[in-house]
């Protein structure tokens, strides 16, 4: 099967190590970086939210005005914007990149940032209201009939939108999370379900429930799998494990300053994660800190298990055979950033992507000979020919 690589489209050059060094949005380094993996062999960059960050949307769409290849994935929460309205802002986008675009919803794993912009419903709720707001979005993409919906979130009549996206039927609807709530939402209604890094037997329970979910929803196919890591790479694995160690403790130097600050405005620590992914990588982080061929927990311990964070360490090809074990699994979407989010990208699309793309290809090759040689009506020795490559 196919791999894709996802990488990130900052606004901005700050980092979990790193201050920015300018504004919030920085229009400047967002094409800068977009371009440079669109230079670099990457497929797909992804537009985070957060409830103070730039807005992604129109981010996204400068972005896709000005590179030619480099697909998109917007992430979006349903509670900033009716699903009428971010129906016809997904399909603009969509007409603006020419059917490059895929959208990430996002539930909402903690319930301070979710108030942040007013959203006050419990995780159940929120699950539900984002399964309700994807099949209304579904919907409009795919509706010329005006059409009325009465749901327990949404209620609007007559509606029909007058632009569509260029992807037939629809663009890809992508999805994420560790809870069962998560895996029922996701199974039932995602093209691409998103994990973060973890050790291969715990991601491989993951991808079971996801299409157990499927199953149960009455799908006759499974989304396809994503797994996020932050890789620390260097021309030799001494070198990339010093550069990991320096990368932990500037990320611990940064946190701390952070809650020192927070101290000092009445809140005496961070608080434990409230979304069961984040909880998961914690409780991985304490059991061990190596896993595997390179997943490396420390640097999701010392964030307090915050999104993608658990890094894969070691030279490209340590990296690369890491990412194959993954793939081997099922997993055809690899999401990496770096700590250096440019200088990252392009290290990881020159040394890494190749190499796992060639070992994809010849795993490729020889399955497909497997299946000629095992198709009925080929002679013994057409078969045993192409058995043997």
């Amino acid at each position: 099967m196919p791999v894709e690589f996802l990488g990130i489209a900052a606004t901005n050059d700050g980092s979990e190590t790193t201050a920015r060094s300018g504004a919030a949005f920085d229009k400047e380094y967002t094409l800068r970086l977009a371009r440079a993996h669109e230079d670099h062999g990457w497929d797909r960059v992804l537009f985070a939210y957060g409830s103070g960050s730039p807005d992604p949307a129109p981010a996204a769409a400068y972005i896709a005005s000005r590179l030619d290849r480099l697909q998109i994935l917007l992430a979006h929460r349903p509670n900033v914007s009716y699903p009428t309205f971010a129906a016809k802002t997904f399909a603009t986008l969509d007409q603006i990149s020419e059917g490059r675009l895929a959208v990430h919803f996002i539930t909402g794993g903690n319930d301070h940032e979710q108030g942040r912009e007013g959203d006050t419903l419990t995780k159940d709720e929120r699950y539900a209201r984002t399964l309700e707001y994807i099949r209304i979005v579904k919907k409009i993409w795919t509706s010329r009939e005006p059409f009325d919906h009465e749901g327990d979130h949404y209620r609007f009549h007559d509606f029909v939108s007058d632009v569509f996206p260029v992807q037939q039927p629809r663009p890809a609807v992508s999805f994420g999370g560790s809870s069962d709530a998560a895996y029922a939402a996701g199974g039932a209604e995602a093209d691409i379900y998103c994990l973060w890094g973890e050790p291969l037997e715990q991601t491989a329970q993951q991808i079971d429930a996801v299409k157990a979910a499927a199953e149960a929803a009455g799908r006759t196919d499974v989304p396809r799998i994503q797994v996020a890591f932050r890789p620390i790479i260097a021309p030799t694995d001494e070198l990339a494990w010093e550069k990991a160690h320096r990368t932990v403790g500037a990320i611990k130097q940064r946190r701390e300053a952070g809650l020192a600050r927070h101290h000092r405005n009445g809140v005496l620590q961070a608080a434990a994660p409230q979304n069961t992914g984040s909880q998961r990588l914690i409780a991985i982080a304490e059991a061990g800190e190596r896993y595997d061929r390179a997943l490396w927990t420390p640097t999701a311990a010392a964030t307090g298990g915050a999104g993608n964070s658990n890094a894969l360490v070691g030279t490209p090809e340590t990296v690369a055979q890491a990412l194959l074990d993954y793939y081997d699994l099922g997993v055809d979407i690899l999401s990496a950033r770096g700590y250096d989010l440019l200088g990252d990208a392009v290290d990881f699309g020159r040394y890494v992507i190749p190499l796992v793309r060639e070992e994809v290809a010849k795993r490729d090759a020889a399955r497909g000979a497997r299946q000629d040689a095992a198709s009925p009506g080929r002679s013994t020795r057409e078969t045993l020919t192409a058995v043997r490559g």
